[in-house]
């Protein structure tokens, strides 16, 4: 039996991928990999797998499904699970051998009372979210642990601000009362924050991605993905008529318009969608560039194809996405329109 093609393919660049990593690793001395979340949406497996081949050797996912996920891939104690344990996890965490991030008191007594083995420690130096906080912290709290990786998070490495010295000598304070082996303070953005940030270990996620956490690191960083998606139709707009859900966008004049298979359920979010007569979304045909014209659907978008006269149905077309220029056109953080990519694509890896 023949399988149906997909009316919308997510290209994925695993040779870019695996470049992003190594100029982080040269960056900051040793970098893991952050692959939480389906690896910001890429595919966990595939991207997992070939950052492994090319040497990273430390893995942070954030639940004790996504680790499950990589159980046949990545050697279990490289993998690190960043929501901690919990009771219900204690004797999956034991039996496979992965690390939870201890992220409370409670967590480490759970974890203590077990004989666990190894495990991680998240110290809150600022960012207010998870991890053991400085009042919570005795000589007494880590007793009987083996502790790995100490590590903490930056709340503001994107921007250069006081608080970020001020996290780091929280965390230098903290780290001196947990016996670890490792420390590891710096994501993306906080690499290249300088060597003071760098510690043993770095954990970047959205930069191995193709983001750009800061303009630092554009000189460093190759763009992963990209997406394409099919021509369903062609027509005749008169000039006047309306385009799409609520006609958000009134032709200006006679012009042919393209509807093309992709919408919100994909990922390509409403925020894209054009304001008037200005578009913030844009496909390419060949060597055109093409506005993406009216409000974003569930499944499909139009295409202004002034510039074109040849497109036509079952045309591919590629839909610009780089990450840093698309955030700013809609709002939505480089994060967002990674992890918004929906199942719908066909994730082609080369």
């Amino acid at each position: 039996m023949v399988d149906p093609v997909a009316p919308a393919r997510l290209q994925i660049d695993l040779a870019a991928l695996v470049k992003n990593w190594k100029a982080l690793n040269a960056l900051s001395g040793c970098a893991g990999a952050a692959v939480k979340a389906n690896a910001y949406g890429l595919g966990a497996e595939e991207v997992s797998k070939a950052l492994y081949e090319a040497g990273c050797r430390n893995f942070f996912v954030a639940n004790w499904n996504e680790a499950h996920q990589l159980r046949d891939i990545i050697a279990q104690n490289m993998i690190s699970v960043l929501n901690g344990i919990d009771d219900d996890n204690i004797e999956f965490a034991r039996a496979h051998r992965f690390k939870p991030v201890l992220n409370t008191p409670k967590q480490i007594g759970l974890w203590r009372d077990n004989d666990g083995g190894l495990c991680d420690v998240m110290l809150d130096s600022g960012i207010n979210r998870l991890g053991i906080s400085e009042d919570q912290l005795d000589d007494t709290l880590f007793r009987g642990l083996d502790i790995d990786i100490a590590m903490s998070h930056l709340a503001c490495a994107d921007e250069d601000r006081y608080y970020n010295d001020a996290q780091r000598k929280s965390y230098d304070k903290m780290r001196a009362i947990v016996k670890s082996k490792r420390s590891s303070l710096a994501n993306s953005a906080g690499i290249m924050l300088g060597p003071d940030y760098h510690y043993d270990l770095s954990r970047p996620g959205l930069a191995l991605y193709g983001g750009i956490a800061r303009d630092e690191l554009r000189p460093y960083i190759k763009p992963v993905i990209s997406i394409k998606c099919r021509i369903l139709q062609t027509r005749m707009m008169r000039k006047g008529q309306g385009i799409g859900y609520n006609s958000t966008y009134i032709c200006p004049k006679d012009m042919v318009v393209a509807t093309a298979s992709l919408g919100y359920a994909d990922g390509y979010l409403r925020n894209f969608s054009s304001a008037g007569l200005l578009s913030k979304g844009f496909a390419r045909f060949e060597t055109l560039k093409l506005p993406i014209i009216g409000r974003i659907s569930m499944d499909l978008i139009t295409i202004d194809t002034r510039e074109s006269e040849d497109i036509s149905e079952g045309d591919w077309i590629e839909i610009a996405y780089n990450l840093q220029k698309s955030s700013s056109a809609t709002g939505l953080s480089q994060y967002e329109l990674l992890t918004n990519l929906g199942d719908r694509f066909q994730r082609n890896y080369r």
